[in-house]
């Protein structure tokens, strides 16, 4: 009896430090992983996002077909308007923060617990790191890579890289992804000619590029653009 317990607490041992032994390689492996995807994309344009394949997904499922409208251009081909517009309506302490503006999560949590609607605090910097590596939805685990791709994008590629992928992969408008793209199908033109008035356009429709349109603004829209180029005016040009 003493022999068999005692087996059994040995082969429990192995079995728990196999198990431990696997989880490190598992842990490991991901760590260096994500590091490398990081660190290729910071020189590699970014043709296809998991939010892409989401959509085109959904679009597959519901409608049969798929649409994606996207054409990488580098940052020195964006109108400077652009990243000023984005930053006034979407994150006026993007160049200061660290990745995260922790007073705007805070007033983001203060007014959820006074019963008033949710809203996003996500930086910049934030939605890059879940557009570009991560899937759509609310889950804590989703929250906490989005924390940790954040911390290294913000370490590996610093601003002008981040800047640089935000306008060329978020949606900008129905099945429109960045700002060329969105510069081409709403405004004719290119994103290098794109004015200051066009910029808050786009900025004013981020919060919800399907419902609102840039190139048919409403009403509350038009009111948004108002706000964002005043905002730019204070602001002034974002340097990198």
């Amino acid at each position: 009896m003493v022999q068999i317990l005692f087996h059994e607490e040995f082969s429990l041992d192995r079995v728990m430090k196999k198990v431990f032994k696997w989880t490190l390689y598992v842990i490991t492996f991901l760590v260096v992983f994500s590091i490398l995807q990081v660190v290729i994309l910071k020189f590699v344009p970014v043709y296809y996002t998991p939010l892409m394949v989401s959509n085109n997904l959904n679009q597959l499922f519901t409608k049969g077909s798929a649409e994606c409208e996207h054409k990488w251009v580098p940052l020195d081909k964006i109108s400077k308007n652009l990243p000023r517009a984005v930053v006034a309506s979407e994150d006026n302490l993007f160049i200061d923060h660290s990745g995260f503006d922790f007073k705007q999560i805070e007033k983001a949590r203060d007014e959820a617990d006074k019963g008033k609607r949710l809203r996003g605090a996500s930086t910049i910097s934030q939605q890059t790191a879940k557009n570009v590596f991560l899937w759509q939805g609310r889950s804590f685990i989703r929250k906490g890579l989005e924390a940790y791709y954040t911390v290294l994008i913000e370490l590996i590629w610093g601003k002008e890289r981040i800047m640089e992928v935000y306008l060329n992969s978020i949606e900008m408008g129905e099945n429109i992804y960045g700002a060329e793209a969105v510069a081409q199908q709403h405004f004719k033109t290119s994103a290098s000619k794109l004015t200051a008035s066009q910029c808050a356009l786009i900025a004013a429709t981020l919060p919800n590029p399907k419902k609102f349109n840039s190139a048919k603004p409403s009403p509350y829209i038009q009111k948004r653009k108002a706000k964002i180029l005043n905002l730019m005016g204070k602001i002034g040009p974002v340097d990198f």
